[in-house]
C-alpha cells in the first residue's frame, strides 16, 4: 500500500531521478535510513520500474515523429505474439500499445526526417507480420512527453 510519504517520494523522483537518498530524505521530511528503506521497497515491489535518462530525440537527429495505427488481418494469439515480438525489437518504435477495438495497435515512431520515415515505413512497418492496414499521423508538436502517471 502506498501512503502519502511514498507519493511524495515518487513526485520528487519523477522530477529528478538522480536525486540522492540524502536529498530525497530532506525533501520528504525523513531521516536517510527510513527514506532509503521506502525507496528500496518501492523498487522491490515494482512501483519504481527503473531509472533512465530522458533523451531529446531531436538533439540526436531523430526529430521526426509519427503515430502509426496498425490493423492486423487476423488477431489470433500466435499472430499477435509474433507481431508484438517484432515490434519490441525495432528501436525506432519507441512506444507501442495494443488497443481494444479498431485499430489493433498504436505505435509511436521516431526518425530523422520524412524521407527516413518513408524508408522505415516501406522496409520495416509494412513488413511486420499480418499487417492489413497502416495509418500514419505525423506529430506536429509533442506537448507532454514522458509525463508518467500522476502521483
Amino acid at each position: 500500500m502506498i501512503d502519502g510519504i511514498d507519493r511524495t517520494i515518487l513526485r520528487h523522483l519523477k522530477e529528478d531521478g538522480r536525486m540522492t537518498a540524502t536529498a530525497l530524505a530532506a525533501k520528504v521530511g525523513l531521516t536517510v535510513a527510513p527514506c532509503h528503506r521506502r525507496l528500496r521497497d518501492l523498487e522491490a515491489s515494482g512501483v519504481i520500474r527503473g531509472y533512465r535518462a530522458d533523451i531529446d530525440p531531436g538533439a540526436i537527429g531523430l526529430g521526426f515523429e509519427a503515430i502509426v495505427f496498425v490493423t492486423l488481418r487476423q488477431a489470433d494469439r500466435a499472430t499477435m505474439s509474433e507481431f508484438e515480438d517484432r515490434v519490441a525489437a525495432i528501436p525506432n518504435i519507441v512506444e507501442a500499445q495494443r488497443l481494444f477495438g479498431s485499430p489493433d495497435y498504436l505505435l509511436r515512431v521516431i526518425a530523422a526526417d520524412l524521407p527516413a520515415y518513408q524508408r522505415f515505413y516501406d522496409d520495416q512497418l509494412s513488413a511486420l507480420p499480418a499487417v492489413e492496414r497502416l495509418n500514419s499521423t505525423l506529430v506536429m508538436k509533442n506537448l507532454k512527453p514522458n509525463a508518467g502517471p500522476p502521483v
